[in-house]
């Protein structure tokens, strides 16, 4: 198995660890997300999971980015959407909350 298949499937194991009713199509995107980014590149499989897998939450399910768009910093914008963000984590099976 190559470098790059070997980190996926442990990218995967962590993810179906840490989110076990992530749906297959998000659970496709935040792998791809955690591949990608070069700031997840060097880091455990467990913590590169989790960081994709929040980041990936924050902008597509809750209102983030409209946040950010209105003007919002970036603290403040996470501070708004925290509940909305720890709701979803929860439906994916996610027992670890954002604080």
């Amino acid at each position: 198995m190559t470098a790059g298949l070997a980190r996926r499937a442990d990218l995967a194991r962590a993810l179906a660890a840490l989110a076990p009713r992530l749906p297959r199509h998000e659970r496709e995107a935040v792998l791809d997300h955690a591949e990608d980014s070069p700031g997840l590149r060097k880091g455990s499989a467990e913590a590169a999971a989790w960081l994709s897998l929040v980041s990936y939450a924050r902008h597509v399910f809750t209102d983030y980015d409209a946040l950010l768009a209105d003007g919002y910093d970036p603290d403040s914008a996470r501070f708004f959407i925290l509940e909305d963000l720890n709701e979803r984590l929860a439906e994916w099976g996610v027992r670890r909350r954002v604080e």
